[in-house]
């Protein structure tokens, strides 16, 4: 009996270690399947989150560096070509006193322009007028009168000093504007001219200014 007994233990002893064994080996190889899927399954799933938490941190980084270098860069560029662009216009122009508009006038030489009917007329020798003025850097008005008969065109500057002032842009002369009086009444001739009466009706009917 006690022979049995020792055999019958010897036997549990290498089934026991045989199962012990095995479940190591197996437990190796599941840990090493396991191990290799996990891994690959993680790095996949972390590899599409990374991107895409990289992608859009990325995006939105950039979109708003790219937003604000573009913004400085264009307001520089915008900057320097409205300058450019609207010199001798609006702010940068300035109301001059009296005297400074009368010595514009006379220095000016529009008035030694040929007039030619149908070509070069008033409203040509405003328009210059104007133009040059603002070349240096005076306010100038272009002025259109509503005659009975026609009309006529002259410039005007609004001084610091005397207020509106009009001027002939044909003859440089100084006019005092008044709706209903004649128009060659309002004008002041110079020193040893004078005016006649046109054929035409040139009582002032309207009075504009356009700055």
């Amino acid at each position: 009996m006690l022979r049995v007994f020792f055999i019958t233990i010897g036997i549990l002893a290498v089934v026991c270690l045989g199962g012990f064994i095995v479940y190591n080996v197996a437990y190796g190889l599941g840990e090493a399947a396991g191990y290799d899927q996990g891994y690959s399954s993680g790095q996949d799933v972390g590899y599409s989150s990374g991107e895409l938490e990289g992608y859009d941190e990325g995006y939105i980084s950039g979109e708003e560096d790219g937003y604000t270098e573009g913004y400085n860069s264009g307001k520089t560029d915008g900057y320097d070509e409205g300058v450019e662009a609207g010199l001798g216009h609006g702010y940068t122009l300035r109301d001059p006193t009296y005297q400074e508009a009368v010595l514009f006038i006379e220095q000016d030489k529009t008035s030694e322009n040929t007039y030619i009917e149908g070509t070069y007329e008033c409203r040509h020798f405003a328009a210059d007028v104007c133009n040059n003025a603002e070349e240096d850097g005076f306010r100038c008005a272009y002025v259109a009168i509503d005659f009975r008969d026609g009309g006529h065109a002259i410039v005007a500057f609004n001084t610091l000093d005397e207020g509106l002032v009009y001027f002939e842009a044909i003859t440089d002369e100084r006019v005092r504007l008044v709706v209903g009086e004649r128009y060659y009444q309002c004008v002041e001739p110079r020193a040893g001219y004078y005016y006649v009466a046109p054929s035409y009706d040139d009582t002032i009917r309207n009075i504009l200014v356009i700055w």
